[in-house]
C-alpha cells in the first residue's frame, strides 16, 4: 500500500523501511539470513556504512540480530518491538496479519478507555482547549486528508497527557501511530462512510464534564467502531470468530461493564 504521507528519509532509513516491511509482511520469515553487507550495498548502490546503519535500525527495533560469522538473522515476532511507531507503520504498508491488527485493537481497548476516564478526573483547561481545537479541524477536513489525521493525533495526545500518568503518556507516539496508520489503511479501497468525529466529541464532552464513566464508555465505543471499520475488509472474515467479542463490546451497557473507579492525583 502506498504511503500517503511519507516524509523524505535518509538512505539508511529508506533501506530499513524496505527491509522492515518485508519482515513484518512475512516476505522475510523468522530465521532468514539477510544478504551480506558487501553484496547488499552493491546491489542497492549504497555505501556499506549506509547499509550497516540500516541494519542497526532494525536491530534496535528487535526485527533482526547480527552476529559475527553468522550474519544478520530475522528474529521471531516475540522479539519485535511491536509498539515502535515505525514498525506499526510498516505493518500497515501491505496486507497485514489481521490477527495482529486485532491484538493491537485489544490493547487499545485495554488502555484508551481507562486513559479517558483518568483524563475526566485530571484534565486542565489547556487539555480541553487542545482537544477542542483538534475537533474543530477534524470537523472541517476529510479523514483522507493529512490535516485530519494530524488533528486526530493532537486530540489523542492531549487526552493521554490529561490522564496525568507518565507511563500512559509514554505510549503517545505508539498509540498515535496505530491510530494514524489504521485510519489510512481502512480507507485503502474507499473513503470512510461513517464520520468518526461525533464519536470523538462524545469523548471530549464526557471529559469536559468530568464524567469518568461516560468518558470510559465513549472511548471504548470509539475504539470498537474503528475496529468495525477495518473489519469490513474482504479478508477479515478469516478470523471473524476471534474478533466477535471485541466487535460486540460497544453494544454493552455501562451497567454490564461495571462502574469505573474514581481516580485522583
Amino acid at each position: 500500500m502506498k504511503n500517503l504521507s511519507a516524509p523524505k528519509v535518509r538512505i539508511p532509513g529508506a533501506i530499513a523501511s524496505d527491509l522492515g516491511i518485508k519482515i513484518v509482511s512475512g516476505m522475510l520469515r523468522p530465521g532468514s539470513i539477510l544478504e551480506r553487507e558487501a553484496d547488499a550495498s552493491e546491489q542497492r548502490k549504497v555505501s556499506r556504512s549506509a547499509y550497516r546503519e540500516a541494519v542497526r535500525i532494525l536491530v534496535a527495533k528487535g526485527l533482526v540480530q547480527s552476529k559475527p560469522k553468522v550474519g544478520t538473522r530475522v528474529n521471531e515476532r516475540s522479539a519485535w518491538h511491536l509498539l515502535d511507531p515505525d514498525l506499526l507503520g510498516w505493518l500497515f504498508q501491505t496486507e497485514p496479519d489481521y490477527a495482529l491488527v486485532y491484538n493491537l485493537f485489544e490493547l487499545r481497548t485495554m488502555v484508551e478507555p481507562q486513559a479517558a476516564a483518568m483524563a475526566a478526573e485530571r484534565r486542565t483547561q489547556r487539555h480541553l482547549s487542545d482537544m477542542s481545537e483538534a475537533l474543530k479541524v477534524m470537523g472541517k477536513r476529510k479523514t483522507v486528508e493529512k490535516e485530519w489525521r494530524d488533528a486526530d493525533e493532537r486530540f489523542h495526545t492531549a487526552l493521554l497527557d490529561a490522564s496525568g500518568n507518565a507511563f500512559l503518556t509514554s505510549l503517545t507516539s505508539s498509540i498515535n501511530a496505530a491510530i494514524s496508520w489504521s485510519t489510512v489503511f481502512k480507507q485503502r479501497h474507499a473513503p470512510l462512510k461513517r464520520d468518526p468525529v461525533p464519536d470523538h466529541r462524545k469523548v471530549y464532552q464526557a471529559i469536559a464534564n468530568s464524567n469518568s464513566q461516560a468518558a470510559y464508555t465513549a472511548m471504548e465505543q470509539l475504539v470498537n467502531l474503528a475496529l468495525t471499520d477495518i473489519a469490513a475488509a474482504p479478508t477479515w472474515p478469516r478470523i471473524v470468530g476471534r474478533t466477535a467479542p471485541l466487535l460486540r463490546a460497544h453494544n454493552r451497557t455501562p451497567a454490564a461493564k461495571g462502574k469505573m473507579p474514581r481516580v485522583s492525583r
